[in-house]
């Protein structure tokens, strides 16, 4: 099992150095590039002031302030509560956190929804920025950046092809 990782890093590098011979090889981290884009800078800034993500936002951040004065008093009067008070109490924050976390969950499902949405709108740009960073700059194999262990940060796309699909969604 060693000797085989030994042949395979030798073979990788061969073919590494092959490639950098006739190859101009760049990453990207695409995801980055979409939503580094002013474009979708603004999308997610409208949606969050949104009045539903407002409301959203309010009630999960005033279920977690029940949640954490209502641990708090379980924690002062717990000694002195019956049964029944500390099973109501119990009760009562079950509620609560109920609530949060279907505040949170909601929340995330928006960004998810949000994230798609600018996924989809931008991608045809998107392909077009990419397209002619890649050719001005001469590359010929681009990885992505997640798949990568080592690159120079000279190889990196990425700031180019926001930076061209700003002009483009300017532009259009």
């Amino acid at each position: 099992m060693k000797y085989m990782r030994l042949v395979i890093i030798v073979l990788c590098s061969a073919l590494a150095s092959l490639a950098l011979s006739e190859d101009k090889i760049a990453v990207i981290d695409m995801q980055q590039a979409m939503f580094a884009s002013n474009y979708a800078q603004n999308m997610a800034k409208e949606a969050s002031e949104s009045a539903d993500f407002v409301a959203l936002r309010a009630k999960a951040e005033s279920s977690a302030a029940d949640l954490q004065s209502m641990a708090k008093e379980a924690e002062t009067k717990r000694l002195t509560w019956s049964t029944e008070e500390a099973a109501e109490h119990q009760k009562k924050m079950s509620y609560t956190k109920a609530d949060y976390d279907l505040a949170v969950q909601k929340i995330q499902g928006e960004q998810q929804q949000l994230q798609q949405k600018i996924m989809q709108e931008l991608t045809p740009q998107f392909q077009e920025a990419l397209s002619e960073v890649a050719k001005g700059e001469g590359i010929t194999l681009l990885l992505r950046r997640e798949s990568v262990i080592i690159a120079d940060p000279k190889n990196d796309l990425t700031a180019k092809v926001v930076d061209k699909l700003n002009q483009i969604t300017l532009e259009k």
